[in-house]
């Protein structure tokens, strides 16, 4: 299998190609022209003669996933199906916002937390996604915002399909490769990591991310509750993963963000917000409040406008910072909870 040049940042890929002969000005040349956009002629590097490019043909490979299915809604949110070198497909969005476009990358094929509210757990994992594959998202939106005229990716999310911390080398190197200011050039801080909880991961992200944004998927105050909803806290109940919160928060200096979708009867009353209060108030941290987005699998319901507010209003009286999320795409299935790879069955047939 080729190497691709986007699980390298410019550092890692000039020390490979000392291995192939190749030099740092090479790596330099081909950095800036794959980036932004990961598109590469290699005839259009007059620094490289005809050696170098067999080369660079045999070992290494630029080619980005195809697009299955491109799908736009009514707000403007892109999302993509890509198609994988193996066949498997996986979804990705672009939201536009006031401050600039977010990428919402997926870091697994399927999803195995097993969430009983979300539709991307409805395709269990088949493999983690490399880095390169995960950086490839990025770069395919951007080539349809330069067709569009439109300012590149600005952030990214990993609240895509798939848990990151289950895949969390890969997730960190596409990160590292994403930051390189010879790259894509994201800053740390437009990056944003969403985990269901694991909390070996939570710590070694507190040491390894340097800036990058930690989003903990929590939905529930109560470890009933919670292992009601996410298999995930049958295994890491709430005292575990609020002390390796704790721990991340002591090493890192950053506030997190706490997301928490809304469902009607199950984490929505105000006895559930006194519950949300008591066990996050000492954390430096804001409330991202998700109304839930119905799906055809299971029974669970959005709540009514008013109770999203009396949830949200009970929190601020208590002194909890929060917010309830925008929503996107919602009539692609493109919107928190609802990616799925619809045609991924079809395809793999």
């Amino acid at each position: 299998m080729k190497i691709s040049y986007f699980q390298h940042t410019l550092e890692s890929l000039t020390s490979l190609f000392y291995e192939y002969g190749l030099h740092v000005l090479d790596a330099k040349d081909i950095f800036k022209q794959i980036y932004p956009y990961g598109q590469l002629d290699l005839n259009q590097i007059n620094t490289l003669n005809q050696e170098k490019k067999e080369i660079l043909l045999e070992f290494f490979d630029a080619r980005l996933p195809e697009v299955f299915v491109k799908k736009i809604a009514s707000d403007g949110t892109l999302k993509l199906l890509l198609k994988l070198e193996d066949g498997f497909l996986i979804e990705t969005v672009l939201m536009k916002y006031r401050f600039g476009n977010v990428v919402c990358v997926t870091s697994q094929v399927g999803c195995s937390v097993g969430c009983s509210f979300c539709a991307s757990g409805l395709l269990k994992k088949q493999r983690n996604l490399k880095s390169f594959e995960i950086v490839a998202q990025v770069l395919k939106m951007n080539q349809f915002l330069l067709q569009e005229g439109d300012q590149l990716a600005t952030h990214v999310v990993f609240m895509g399909t798939g848990e990151p911390f289950d895949n969390y080398q890969e997730v960190m190197q596409s990160i590292r490769v994403m930051n390189d200011p010879k790259g894509l050039a994201l800053g740390l801080r437009h990056i944003t990591v969403s985990t269901s909880g694991f909390p070996a991961k939570i710590k070694a992200f507190a040491r390894e991310s340097h800036g990058t944004n930690l989003a903990v998927s929590l939905h529930a105050p109560t470890d009933a509750i919670r292992s009601s909803l996410m298999k995930i806290n049958q295994a890491f109940p709430l005292v575990a993963l609020m002390e390796a919160i704790d721990e991340y928060q002591a090493v890192s200096k950053k506030r997190i963000t706490i997301e928490y979708i809304l469902i009607a009867g199950i984490n929505d009353q105000i006895e559930h917000a006194e519950a949300l209060t008591t066990l996050i108030q000492h954390l430096d941290c804001y409330v991202n409040l998700i109304p839930y987005n119905e799906v055809m699998e299971n029974d669970y319901k959005r709540p009514s406008e008013e109770a999203i507010a009396t949830f949200m209003n009970a929190l601020m009286k208590r002194g909890v910072l929060c917010t309830v999320r925008k929503e996107f795409g919602h009539d692609i299935d493109a919107a928190c909870g609802q990616l799925r790879a619809k045609y991924a069955q079809i395809e793999q047939r």
